[in-house]
């Protein structure tokens, strides 16, 4: 895989973690998703944020 392809990948996955721990909080905060633990959304920032730092590095730090 080219470290555009994987770079942009990463974008994306991040997008949609991010999307999906905004959305769910949102939910969760009308009373909607009230079954889905804060320990869900926690970990679901954490990846998103995971998966941006891990972009940042593959883009500075991998040349080849």
């Amino acid at each position: 895989m080219s470290q555009s392809s994987l770079s942009r990948k990463l974008t994306q996955s991040f997008g949609v973690l991010l999307g999906m721990t905004i959305s769910l909080y949102v939910l969760r905060g009308f009373g909607i998703v009230t079954f889905l633990p804060g320990g869900v959304i926690l970990l679901l920032f954490f990846g998103a944020i995971g998966t941006l730092i891990f972009n940042y590095i593959q883009r500075t730090w991998w040349r080849y």
